[in-house]
Parts: C-alpha cells; sequence; structure tokens
C-alpha cells in the first residue's frame, strides 16, 4: 500500500469524526450560548475547539470562532471568574453576579441541548427507517426446553401473552423482569415457510440478565430459544468432488441450484430433494488469492455414478466451526505447532462435535498434565501436546473471565439474524420512539457508571477519542442511519458524563451552586479553585487512561 493509499484511509476515518464531534460540541455550546443570552450574559467568544483561533468572526460583543484542536469547544461569558473586577455598571451583563437561578439555567442547558439532541436524531430515525432483528428463532436443538415446548427453528413469534411483536427486541423486553420469578408465557408463531400458526405455552425460568447494563436485574429465559442460527461456512474434506473443483475451507454457500440458502439446517433437506444424476451448481463466496475481496463463485459438479443420494458428507461439506481460522503469535498452541486450517479432531481423546465442546475442554484444564490434541492436517492426523495458560478474556457482555487458553480462533460458522426495517406509522410514534430510545440510552449509561463501581464490568471497557473515531468511522461506512444512532449515543453519553458532579464539568458548577443554595452564599474563591485543581487532575487522569485503553486495543495487548 503507497502512502497516497494510507492517506485516503486515514482522512476517510478522521472526516466523519470530525463532523459527529463538531455537531455534539456545536450543539453543547450553543444550549449555554442561548440560555446566558436570555438571562442577560454578555458571550464573550463561541469557540469550536480549543487552542488558536483559524477562522474567526465578530458579531456584537461576540467572536464566533473555529480553533484548531477539534476535541471541545467553549462559551467564554463576560465575569464568569468570580474574581474578576467588574463596575457597577457591567454588573448587569456579569455571569457571577446573576442570581444562583440563572448561573443554574446556563450551566444546565449545555447538557440538557444534548439530551433533546439526542431525541431529535432518534426521532429522525425512526421516520427514516431504522434496521431491527426480526422477531425469528434461529436453531432450535432437539432435547432443549425450548423445542419440548414447542419452538422450532425459523419460527417467527407474532404475540407474546397477547401482545403483537414486530421485531426480537419487543419479545426481548417481554421477558424483562424487576424481580426474580418464573413467568408464564403464551406464544404465537409462524412456522418457517408456511402461514400455519402454532400456539405454545410454558414456564420461562428466571435467570440473572446477560445484559449488565440493563436496569432489569432477570430475564425469563427459555433455554435453547435464541436468534441465532449456524451459516453456511464450509469445511472441505480432502478429495472429495467439491476439492477437485476448487472449493476451499472458509467458503461461504450460498446458493444449490439457483436455490438461496442462509442456514446450515437448510442444506440437507434441499440436497436431499436434487437428483444425482443431474448436474449440482453451487455459489459460494469466498476469498482468491491476489483478490482481497469477496466474489461469488459459481461451480458446477458433474453426475458422479457412485453418489445416488446427495448429503454434506458425499459432498466433502461439514461445518468450518472446528478448523482454526487463527492462531495467535505466542501462545501455547503456536509452541505446540498447530496452524491455521488444521481441522481439530480430539481433545484428551473426547471427539469433538462443535467449538463449544473445545472451549468446555480446555477450561476445564487441571492446571498441571498436557492436553493431549489430535487434528487433521493435509489428509494426516497429527497428534500434539498443549500446556494451555490462565488468560483474562473480555465478554460481550463487558464483563472479564479468567479461564485457561491455548490461543486459538475458529473459522466462525453463524449466521447473522435476518433485519427488517422499522418506521414510525406517523410523526407521533415517531416522536415517543426517540424519547424512548433516548431513555434506554441513558439508563444504559447511568447502569455503565453504576456497574463499574460495582467491579461488574471491566475498565478495560472505558474508551477515548480513539474509540470515538473509529466508532463514527465503521458507522459511516455502514450507512447513515447507524451514523446518526451513533451520534445519538455519544449525545446522551455528553449529557450524563457532563453532569458528573467533577469540578471542572458542568455537573461540577452545578454541585457548587446547590451548595450555594443551601448555605446562602457562595464558596470562598480559594476552595472553588482547590476543588477545580481536583476535578482537572481526576479529568486529565481519565482521559489518560481511556487513551491507554484506546492503544491497547489498536495493538491487540
Amino acid at each position: 500500500m503507497d502512502i497516497f493509499s494510507y492517506l485516503h484511509q486515514g482522512l476517510s476515518a478522521i472526516i466523519p469524526f470530525v463532523i459527529l464531534l463538531g455537531i455534539l460540541i456545536f450543539v453543547h455550546e450553543l444550549g449555554h450560548f442561548l440560555v446566558a443570552r436570555w438571562c442577560g450574559v454578555r458571550v464573550e467568544v463561541f469557540s469550536l475547539g480549543f487552542g488558536k483561533k483559524l477562522l474567526k468572526y465578530k458579531k456584537g460583543d461576540t467572536t464566533y470562532a473555529l480553533s484548531m484542536i477539534p476535541l471541545g469547544g467553549y462559551v467564554k461569558m463576560f465575569g464568569e471568574q468570580p474574581g474578576d473586577n467588574i463596575s457597577e455598571e457591567d454588573k448587569k451583563f456579569s455571569f457571577t453576579h446573576k442570581n444562583v437561578w440563572q448561573r443554574i439555567a446556563v450551566v444546565l442547558a449545555g447538557p440538557l441541548m444534548n439530551f433533546f439532541f439526542a431525541i431529535v436524531i432518534f426521532f429522525g430515525v425512526a421516520l427514516i427507517g431504522e434496521d431491527a432483528k426480526t422477531p425469528v428463532t434461529g436453531d432450535i436443538t432437539k432435547g432443549t426446553p425450548a423445542y419440548e415446548a414447542g419452538f422450532r427453528s425459523g419460527d417467527k413469534i407474532v404475540s407474546i401473552n397477547q401482545k403483537p411483536v414486530t421485531t426480537w427486541e419487543d419479545f426481548q423486553r417481554a421477558l424483562s423482569l424487576k424481580e426474580k420469578h418464573d413467568l408464564h408465557i403464551d406464544v404465537v408463531v409462524e412456522r418457517e415457510g408456511t402461514k400455519e400458526t402454532a400456539n405454545i405455552a410454558t414456564i420461562a425460568k428466571a435467570e440473572p440478565n446477560p445484559n449488565v447494563l440493563s436496569s432489569y436485574e432477570y430475564v425469563a429465559d427459555v433455554e435453547g430459544l435464541s436468534p441465532y442460527s449456524a451459516g453456511t461456512t464450509i469445511g472441505i474434506l480432502q478429495n472429495s468432488p467439491f476439492a477437485a473443483l476448487g472449493l476451499k475451507t472458509g467458503d461461504t454457500l450460498t446458493a444449490i441450484n439457483g436455490e438461496k440458502v442462509a442456514y446450515w439446517r437448510q442444506l440437507e433437506p434441499l440436497l436431499a430433494k436434487l437428483n444425482p444424476k443431474e448436474p449440482l451448481t453451487v455459489e459460494v463466496l469466498g476469498q482468491r488469492e491476489g483478490d482481497k475481496t469477496e466474489k461469488p463463485i459459481t461451480v458446477t459438479l458433474a453426475p458422479i455414478e457412485s453418489i445416488k443420494t446427495f448429503t454434506m458428507q458425499n459432498l466433502g461439506f461439514e461445518s468450518s466451526d472446528l478448523y482454526l481460522g487463527k492462531v495467535v503469535e505466542n501462545s501455547p498452541a503456536q509452541a505446540a505447532g498447530l496452524r491455521p486450517m488444521d481441522r481439530l479432531l480430539s481433545i484428551n481423546n473426547v471427539k469433538l462435535n462443535h467449538w463449544e465442546d473445545v472451549i468446555n475442554n480446555i477450561k476445564s484444564f487441571d492446571g498441571k498434565n498436557a492436553v493431549d490434541i489430535s487434528v487433521l492436517r493435509d489428509g494426516a492426523v497429527v497428534n500434539l501436546k498443549i500446556t494451555p495458560k490462565m488468560t483474562t478474556q473480555m465478554l460481550p457482555t463487558g464483563t472479564e473471565e479468567k479461564r485457561y487458553t491455548i490461543g486459538i480462533m475458529p473459522i466462525a460458522n453463524i449466521a447473522a439474524p435476518e433485519l427488517m426495517v422499522v418506521r414510525a406509522d406517523n410523526i407521533g410514534a415517531a416522536f415517543a420512539r426517540g424519547v424512548q430510545k433516548t431513555w434506554d440510552v441513558s439508563v444504559m449509561t447511568v447502569m455503565s457508571f453504576v456497574r463499574l463501581f460495582q467491579a461488574k464490568i471491566s475498565p478495560k471497557n472505558i474508551g477515548g477519542v480513539i474509540s470515538i473515531g473509529q466508532a463514527a468511522s465503521e458507522t459511516f461506512k455502514i450507512g447513515l442511519t447507524q451514523f446518526l444512532q451513533m451520534m445519538a449515543i455519544i449525545s446522551v453519553n455528553l449529557f450524563i458524563l457532563n453532569l458528573m458532579p467533577v469540578p471542572v464539568l458542568d455537573g461540577g458548577h452545578l454541585v457548587f451552586y446547590v451548595i450555594e443554595l443551601v448555605k446562602g452564599a457562595p464558596l470562598s474563591i480559594r476552595k472553588m479553585e482547590v476543588a477545580q485543581q481536583v476535578g482537572l487532575a481526576i479529568l486529565m487522569s481519565l482521559m489518560i487512561f481511556a487513551l491507554f485503553n484506546d492503544f491497547t486495543r489498536l495493538l491487540g495487548l
């Protein structure tokens, strides 16, 4: 990659970040500015960014500026420093000389503008339409409580306890519990591929909520019920018919004889219907040497006399989840000689059927004896001994788990849940959606701080400007609604963060003014200066820690 490509990539990442942060800073400072002017305070500077002013324009008493460092902004008000020497004539324009309720209004206006701006964004997204998971069940394994209750793979959930269900989020919300108690549920489902409905009545067991950022402590769970299904990413057995035609492990089947496929469960029934005396055409997505983009590849297999019925096995297909996609550098697996594309066969002579078997076997390591692992490599069985090491793993819930690992990752074979576009029916519904989403994000943000103090989520999840930049860049690539939703989420975060009772932040100033209301007089300048210094030290420490986390993630440490 040449220097111009790197420059283009850098600019494409920076521009969305500047747009997102610039708009949110403008909205925040506009809140302070408008209420200050409304209260009769003279605003001397309205600046986006800090440092040297690159562009400036003066109108009336206010200089509007665009400054060099785009990581914040400020509104400089006349007389905002308590020690300023102000004439009697100018006191009516001084921030410090306004009554305490007016000062509270000015300070509170910035965070509140971020909150209301989030409502406006979510309102707009509700009108445009947003992606949501369809209320369709994933793979339901035989023998699980979900299967025994009557759920089947691909069921579309129509209602739960007589309440209509539009998205998977609606279904999950209906299962959220404030208190621990089992929940009787009556579910109406529509069977996959038909218009037939079925009524399912069962007891959902109360379990601790895996979403630690939720205000609901428990969820009613039916074991085995989820929106996730095995995908169609394949492992190719050596010397199989399709291996000879160029298909590779890691390819993803997208169609068989022109019929689209998305889930593993669709493959065997479809193959069983086909005539083995006719050619079999498959379409796959996969990367090929010299081409970093995935392009569809179509391959046709001529009839083979020995094949009387098409099955995954006699065509040489199996799920990819026991093939290694990556072996981590300097890991026990690399030291023992495991390689990408090795096919895991057994651990300690126990046959492996799914990736979960691998995790469970390694987790149960006794800390003493090396683990025997057998793999298939280039058609030959290779036996290795590996000693797992204790590592800290970050879970999707944001918590850390210490367990034994060996440093391997599979070629994942999980199909993303099907998405649907959800739009509000009218402006009223869109506004209600905007308020609800903003409230939900506010609760999640507050709960993230609560869980941090409770040590239920790791402080490694705290991110800084690099994390915001990455989120802005990635969502910008995906689409407008995703970018807008990320902007709304960060706007809510700014609302909550700025209200924290830390001197330097708006919340710290509000604490000073509340004390003034209680005492009947403001705090001494000395006390406020000391508090500001402590607050600045806390804020700088937090920023450095967040930046450290950002670099740690970037470097994969």
